[in-house]
């Protein structure tokens, strides 16, 4: 269900930089938190995430600015990079990942398209924004798909950091 390679890539580059990792999401439901959690000594390097679904809650865990989540539904790149920043200073990490979006159409606001919008943030600095997009299917299918989407890149931007 998960890449555990990806994972583990991700918890190598991680341990042997002494850094800490949490994770905010929305979209997911989870699975960022479930993946992370199954690397090798996950402990040594997972701080913890949280899933929040509503605009009270990703406000009051991840201090994200409600006059703007209230106009997006609390899906944006803003509320992402908010999201992300609000986990790290939540879990004391170095990196955080967020993510949130729609997994499924909801007709009566207009979403009729799939699509997260995903962060990464190295402690109060967003380093990375980005948007995925998602064909109609299951919505755990979908899940999974940005899942891997977000690890995969989280993974990219590591490595880019390492050089």
């Amino acid at each position: 269900m998960y890449d555990i390679e990806l994972v583990n890539r991700i918890k190598d580059i991680l341990i042997s930089k002494n850094e800490t990792l949490s994770i905010a999401e929305s979209v997911t439901s989870g699975h960022l938190q479930a993946a992370v959690s199954l690397a090798d000594k996950a402990s040594e390097f997972y701080q913890g995430g949280a899933t929040a679904y509503n605009l009270s809650q990703k406000a009051k865990l991840f201090h994200i600015d409600p006059v703007h989540a209230v106009s997006c539904n609390c899906v944006s790149s803003r509320v992402a990079a908010e999201l992300a920043v609000g986990a790290n200073n939540l879990f004391k990490s170095h990196w955080a990942v967020a993510i949130t979006g729609y997994a499924a159409p909801i007709p009566a606001l207009g979403v009729n398209d799939l699509f997260a919008h995903w962060a990464v943030a190295r402690g109060h600095e967003v380093m990375k924004v980005d948007l995925i997009t998602a064909k109609q299917d299951e919505s755990i299918k979908v899940q999974l798909h940005y899942t891997h989407e977000v690890l995969k890149n989280f993974l990219a931007l590591l490595e880019l950091t390492t050089q």
